[in-house]
């Protein structure tokens, strides 16, 4: 009987470790803005407040070909020259924190 109430108190501790990892995890956050002058920007962040520096930029072609490659600067911005045609700018913080924004989405 003992080892019974043990595995559901052992069971219990597992389940709110796990619901207190979920609770602290964060959600990407990145939008980018047409300047009108052949200029993109794009800011981004976590939905905890924590700053996107640092975190990899990758622009690619409508091939899926890689045209710019650069991080978030010290402010989470990332600013680059707009490429001609059809273009994906993805913000890559890693495996389940990727966002891909199109062109179409992209505007002044």
């Amino acid at each position: 009987m003992r080892l019974g109430i043990g595995l559901a108190i052992a069971a219990g501790g597992l389940l709110l470790s796990s619901m207190s990892n979920v609770a602290s995890a964060h959600t990407p956050l990145c939008s980018c803005y047409d300047n009108g002058d052949g200029t993109v920007l794009c800011e981004g962040g976590f939905s905890d407040g924590s700053s996107a520096s640092g975190v990899g930029m990758i622009v690619k072609d409508d091939s899926g070909n890689v045209v710019l490659k650069g991080k978030m600067n010290e402010n989470s911005e990332f600013e680059f020259q707009k490429p001609d045609g059809v273009y994906t700018v993805i913000f890559d913080a890693g495996e389940g924190h990727d966002i891909e924004i199109s062109h179409e989405d992209i505007t002044e």
